[in-house]
């Protein structure tokens, strides 16, 4: 083990209210577009955290990995569909803390160097990040920290071992003697087995472990054979017979999740509905920790557009409208030079983006044909619709889909589909959206953060009624909302339908009608989403939340 000359006492004046010691382990942070080691809302929730917990300057740091590869670069193919490919990433903008030390991966030593996110670089908490890409290493252990989300299991066991154990020997090298650990998704759970190795007390563990599930389904929980995480090390010399008295699990298939909520002494949903259906999913099984709610939010001050808020304290109704055609106008040069499509930035504008998972039904509007082109092809209320996200890079149905919106695109001048979803994009095409279209099945999103931000930037959140959306939208106030059909008795091709037909129904008698004919009317409706997610959904009031009730 090397001890390196790099001194971490703290990182800016800690607010007393804070001084309690956290450590958040999280796989992924979306902090600022030159820092690419995120897919999606995970590390879009991770990175809001961190700007806020600079912000009320809490004694927190993170911990994360240092990924080579990133997630992927979403480029293009010669006939416009979407190609994955690797670029290695390079951060001179990261300290070299020298601090460098070894973790037992596969039995085997593997040398682990960690770098540094100095607070003053992007605002944020302080942030290590941890590399196996070291000439000590052979090519495999290297490979560990190259891409996130590595499809090889081992390889991803791999990964959890290197964010748990070698971010909990980190913090012990530095002398964070952390309070608690915060596991953001189970991903980190290896952390716990340290923890179990030095402190040798499931109870003493539970003390300093608090978990965040951000998984509403059972089967989105992930599960490895027991025997192979032990092949891999994760147990942390910990013998099988011990790890199964001390988890409770008794058969060959070890649940991250379910041993997280075992080893915690409190656990968060990440929206009031998501706390519930976690609370229903995890209560058939024994010795689970309180499952409270903390809703997911997103950091203002990087997201919200400040003139546009500006404009609207000052009452000047002249200024909001042009400065939200100058954003519309600002990310339609992008959609141009990707597509060769101009748009209008005095149109109607629905953008859908997010990752691209299935349940969150990408193409939902595209199942009715005569429909879409009905609304495509309207001009009383002409629309313009943009498409992106990135799927997961071997997820061929979810990569399927995006090409499917790429050739449709092709037909109509007012539909583009475009690649490269990171943050900057991200920021530019909520500036651009009139409505922000989310339409999950209900209930499988477990917060949904993307239309927090649109919303910050005038967009106008269309949505069916799952995560965090039953929390914020009042029906023709801030947003619209498809009434929910009876999802516990009908089969998903029912659901859909359900929500196709009340989408359409929304769009044609309500959305376009008012951003056409009542301008006043919708500039209201903007307002006061504005207003609303600025004060409920930033992520200061969760970063607060968290110390109340999570680290209390």
């Amino acid at each position: 083990m090397n001890m390196s000359n790099f001194n971490f006492n703290g990182m800016y004046e800690i607010d007393a209210q804070y001084s309690k010691k956290v450590a958040y382990f999280s796989m992924e942070y979306a902090i600022h577009q030159p820092l690419k080691i995120y897919s999606g809302g995970l590390g879009f929730l991770s990175g809001s955290h961190l700007r806020s917990a600079y912000e009320l300057k809490q004694n927190l740091v993170g911990i994360g990995i240092l990924w080579k590869y990133g997630y992927y670069d979403q480029v293009r193919n010669d006939d416009q569909t979407m190609k994955v490919t690797w670029m290695e990433k390079l951060y001179y903008f990261l300290e070299d803390t020298d601090v460098k030390f070894t973790i037992k991966v596969h039995d085997a030593d593997v040398w682990v160097k960690a770098y540094y996110l100095n607070p003053q670089v992007f605002k944020t908490a302080p942030l290590f990040l941890l590399s196996t890409d070291l000439p000590e290493n052979d090519y495999v252990s290297q490979t560990i920290c190259h891409k996130l989300y590595d499809s090889n299991e081992a390889t991803k066991l791999a990964q959890y071992i290197l964010l748990g154990i070698g971010g909990a020997k980190l913090l012990d090298i530095i002398e964070f003697n952390a309070d608690k650990y915060h596991l953001n998704e189970a991903h980190g759970l290896p952390a716990a087995m340290y923890l179990l190795n030095k402190l040798k007390s499931a109870e003493k563990v539970k003390e300093k472990l608090v978990f965040t599930t951000h998984t509403p389904e059972e089967a989105g929980n992930e599960k490895h054979d027991i025997y192979l995480c032990q092949k891999m090390s994760y147990f942390c010399n910990i013998s099988i017979d011990e790890i199964r008295r001390i988890t409770g699990i008794q058969d060959d298939s070890f649940n991250l999740s379910l041993v997280a909520l075992r080893l915690s002494s409190i656990a968060n949903g990440v929206s009031k509905l998501h706390g519930e259906v976690a609370r229903k999913m995890w209560s058939q099984y024994d010795n689970i920790c309180e499952i409270i709610s903390i809703t997911n939010a997103q950091n203002k001050t990087y997201w919200a557009d400040k003139k546009m808020y500006a404009a609207m304290a000052e009452g000047d109704n002249a200024a909001f409208d042009e400065r939200k055609k100058y954003l519309k106008k600002r990310a339609f040069a992008i959609v141009a030079d990707q597509t060769g499509k101009i748009f209008d930035p005095n149109i109607l504008t629905i953008v859908w983006a997010r990752r691209f998972a299935a349940y969150k039904r990408a193409d939902l509007l595209l199942q009715n044909a005569e429909k879409f082109n009905r609304l495509i092809s309207n001009t009383e209320f002409p629309v313009q619709i943009i498409f992106a996200g990135k799927p997961y890079p071997t997820d061929y149905a979810a990569i399927g889909t995006f090409n499917r919106l790429v050739n449709d695109s092709k037909k109509f001048k007012n539909m583009a589909a475009v690649t490269g979803y990171e943050l900057a994009l991200s920021k530019s095409l909520k500036q651009s959206a009139d409505i922000w279209l989310n339409n999950p099945r209900v209930p499988r999103e477990a917060s949904g953060t993307s239309g927090m931000t649109a919303s910050m930037n005038g967009a106008v959140n269309l949505s069916t009624n799952d995560g965090w959306i039953p929390e914020f939208i009042k029906h023709g106030y801030n947003g619209f909302v498809v009434p929910q059909a009876d999802y516990e008795h009908t089969n998903i091709f029912e659901q859909d339908e359900h929500d196709l037909q009340y989408l359409y129904q929304i769009l044609q008698n309500e959305t376009l009608p008012t951003y056409y004919q009542q301008h006043d009317n919708w500039r209201q409706i903007m307002k006061n989403a504005m207003t609303d997610v600025s004060v409920q959904f930033d992520s200061n009031r969760m970063a607060k939340e968290y110390y109340q009730l999570l680290y209390k």
